[in-house]
């Protein structure tokens, strides 16, 4: 048997590499997939042959996840029950759909996971498959008793690992886990499980990584600009651009045009954003969310850029679409953000969404300027070539272009009464 195993070099894949390796008497290739984590990785592929895996890919998929997965989501406004940016849930469908494409390359029998049976990866990784390649089979050793049983809690874990040569670190479990990548970071379990915990106070200033808190972020504004093209940020305008794309290592050409952007790939404008979003303490979010598998779970989670861009994108809306295909896309962002959370991104249903968010985007094209001071994002401009708002027809001054006659307004309002008068007579309100 072949197996092809989600691996990240910690503690427990490391375990459930070898214990694959010894309880199905199988090969096993382990796939660490780089979708933004800004972890140490080198060494990662001695490591995963050192404990057993007969092979190991570490894919970098940060362009992808950014330009397929991000990008298209913020353009369907997608935002879980109001308050999540769905960082976790949108990577799960990429890492799995390459762990696939691994395993069919590889002609292995079988993908593994290390998601438990309480969460929701274990639902997005295995609809994925089922999405993508049906004959596969998926092993789940968290649902296993015979895995559960050999392992109820870390000390027997390292114990596996001592006595199996397995090099991780045996350290004290933190008081909360962590899951990051380009699009955010998500901290839970531990002390955060109590929904009274002040995640936000001064001792809890050591946990986040992408951000500063609002009182700590610098007294001066700073201020953005963002070009969309058809609801896609394509380029990027802030003092000291060049400076901060050179000290994150980027190659490229930071040369700006005649209006002073720089154009820039999903990823390096995802990676800005987050930078400019942590330095001025945006998009650290704290809920408690409805999980796919029927129980409701404590998060605390950071996502400056998503954040940002999020915002932004709206900002172009507001001033390029129609209001009739804005509202019919907005009655659906619910539904799109259910379907990624709970693990349908390769399902007809979300393909069908996204034509037609596609479709509303077409015009969604200009500039939004924001500012970005201690936790806050205020607009401060939108331009566009196709804006729909004409100052003449909206100002309470006279009209010269008389396209729009205030009588008329009359007619307009009897006829929506009508229904409501009617009502009121024969319920007696009147």
């Amino acid at each position: 048997m072949k197996i092809v195993c989600a691996y990240s070099g910690g503690l427990d894949t490391s375990v459930l590499l070898q214990w694959l390796k010894q309880t199905y008497n199988a090969e096993v290739i382990a796939f660490c997939a780089d979708v933004g984590q800004e972890e140490e990785l080198d060494g990662l592929e001695a490591k995963a042959l050192n404990t057993g895996a007969s092979k190991c890919y570490i894919d970098d998929l940060r362009e992808e996840f950014a330009r397929d997965f991000i990008f298209p989501m913020i353009q369907a406004g997608a935002v879980y029950e109001s308050q999540y940016f769905l960082g976790t849930s949108i990577a799960r469908p990429l890492i799995a759909k390459r762990m696939v494409e691994i395993a069919r390359k590889e002609g292995a029998d079988a993908v593994a996971h290390g998601a438990t049976g309480k969460g929701n990866d274990q639902v997005r990784f295995e609809l994925t498959a089922a999405a993508l390649a049906p004959e596969l089979e998926v092993i789940a050793p968290w649902r296993q008793d015979r895995f559960r049983q050999q392992f109820p809690g870390r000390a027997e874990m390292i114990a596996f690992a001592e006595a199996h040569n397995i090099p991780v670190l045996a350290s004290a479990k933190k008081s909360y886990s962590m899951d990051r990548n380009l699009l955010h970071i998500s901290y839970e379990s531990g002390i955060l499980e109590d929904p009274w915990f002040d995640a936000s106070a001064p001792e809890s200033k050591d946990m986040y990584k992408l951000s500063v808190s609002p009182e700590d972020a610098p007294d001066k504004a700073e201020y953005i600009e963002i070009a969309f093209e058809k609801g896609i940020a394509r380029a990027l305008k802030v003092d000291g651009l060049a400076e901060l794309l050179a000290s994150q290592g980027y190659t490229g050409d930071t040369k700006a045009d005649a209006e002073g952007f720089v154009i820039l790939s999903p990823l390096w404008i995802m990676k800005v954003l987050n930078t400019l979003g942590g330095k001025h303490g945006i998009g650290r979010v704290d809920l408690v969310e409805n999980r796919f598998v029927g129980m409701k779970s404590r998060g605390v989670y950071e996502t400056p850029g998503g954040a940002i861009l999020l915002f932004a994108h709206r900002q172009m809306e507001t001033l390029t679409m129609d209001r009739e295909v804005m509202h019919l896309r907005d009655g659906l962002i619910s539904k799109y953000a259910e379907l990624v959370y709970n693990g349908f991104w390769f399902s007809p249903d979300r393909y069908a969404l996204q034509a037609l968010v596609t479709e509303s985007q077409k015009n969604v094209t200009g500039t939004v300027r924001l500012k970005l001071y201690k936790g806050n994002l205020i607009t401060a401009g939108r331009k566009s070539p196709v804006s729909l708002y004409n100052p003449h027809i909206a100002t309470m001054e006279a009209d010269p272009t008389q396209a729009y006659n205030q009588d008329d307004a009359t007619g307009f309002i009897a006829l929506n009464a009508l229904r409501l008068k009617v009502a009121a007579r024969v319920h007696g309100q009147a």
